[in-house]
């Protein structure tokens, strides 16, 4: 069978993580305790049979995968098809500006409207078109092999959906936790879920599931 293992993670945690504020696209960086998570799933990941490393071009991936590339000793390359759901003039913004200030919005953003984009951002069926195609562009390039992706909540909120066939505006009720281990895998067919969310690694500090990244 033509497949590829694929382990998926997002980012460590961002102040703006913590703040509930919008990142989207922007380049925020990873504060203490996210350089601490990027640590230790570097080092969860230590032995495994990695033949590359991808991640979103924003800091806060690219840190976090820098430091698995650097730990198992394995090529790192950026991809910007791994970047945030663009939110364009919603970006910077926290949840709470969103519904006091753009009521409308949030309602559709709330309500997972699958064809609403924000002001200058990407439509969540924009978001799964690319991040499809991005993960068929990646994974078919190392079939019998296994690879990470180091990206961000949206996009590993779509790698999820795209395994286990749910809708774009189906409720969430999976978790997106900072440096938690995802396994995927891949054929030419689609994807498939192995197991999601391993947080032994970082039992000694909470997890915490936020969903705007």
């Amino acid at each position: 069978m033509q497949a590829t293992r694929i382990i998926a993670i997002r980012h460590g945690e961002t102040a703006w993580n913590v703040a509930s504020r919008i990142q989207g696209q922007l380049d925020i960086g990873l504060n203490a305790r996210g350089r601490w998570q990027a640590a230790q799933v570097a080092q969860a990941l230590r032995g495994e049979p990695l033949q590359a490393v991808y991640a979103s071009d924003l800091a806060r991936a690219w840190d976090t995968a820098q430091a698995i590339a650097q730990v198992s000793a394995v090529g790192l390359t950026e991809h910007v098809g791994l970047r945030e759901r663009g939110f364009g003039e919603f970006e910077g913004q926290t949840h709470a500006d969103m519904e006091a200030n753009w009521p409308e919005h949030a309602l559709r953003w709330r309500q997972r409207d699958p064809h609403w984009a924000p002001p200058g951002g990407e439509s969540l069926t924009e978001l799964r078109d690319r991040i499809r195609h991005t993960v068929d562009e990646l994974a078919s390039a190392h079939v019998g092999q296994q690879i990470v992706l180091v990206a961000h909540g949206g996009v590993l909120d779509v790698l999820y959906r795209l395994a286990t066939g749910q809708a774009v505006q189906a409720p969430r009720s999976w978790q997106l936790g900072n440096a938690t281990i995802n396994r995927l895998l891949w054929t030419p067919e689609g994807l498939s879920l192995v197991g999601w969310s391993d947080a032994r690694h970082l039992e000694s500090e909470p997890l915490l599931d936020e969903s705007s990244d």
